[in-house]
């Protein structure tokens, strides 16, 4: 495989997991508001500051995905963050359409992330000159 090929799947992996993650903290913060998330957090069993660290994860570590900073560190973090939520989901069956959400979509994202950990920000970053986070 080429270099150019390499960088490439690194930006597409870099682009769809910043976006979701932007999606899924912008949504906490704006339409389940934080307090609503961090109540949330509660029913579930976690302290309600986890849904708080939560929003900050996801939108702080979906930006810094789209701009390719510390990319393995933000996909490492993921990777465990996406593993405890399909545990957590894993009552509810396979597929995330499942009442409560099963523990494919989870799972999925954890092999995303784990896939853009192993492959580094690639030259297509603000931090270019194959520099590796």
């Amino acid at each position: 495989m080429k270099q150019y090929q390499t960088d490439l799947a690194s930006l597409m992996l870099r682009v769809a997991l910043g976006v979701m993650f932007l999606a899924h903290g912008l949504t906490k913060l704006l339409v389940f508001t934080p307090t609503g998330t961090a109540q949330y957090f509660e029913s579930i069993g976690f302290p309600g500051f986890v849904g708080y660290l939560t929003m900050v994860f996801e939108i702080g570590g979906g930006l810094l995905l789209l701009l390719g900073i510390l990319t393995r560190i933000v996909s490492s973090l993921t990777v465990i963050q996406m593993v405890v939520i399909a545990f957590i989901h894993s009552v509810n069956g396979w597929s995330f359409s499942n009442a409560g959400g099963g523990w494919e979509y989870p799972a999925f994202m954890a092999l995303t992330a784990l896939s853009l950990a192993l492959l580094g920000s690639g030259r297509f970053s603000v931090l270019s000159k194959n520099r590796e986070y």
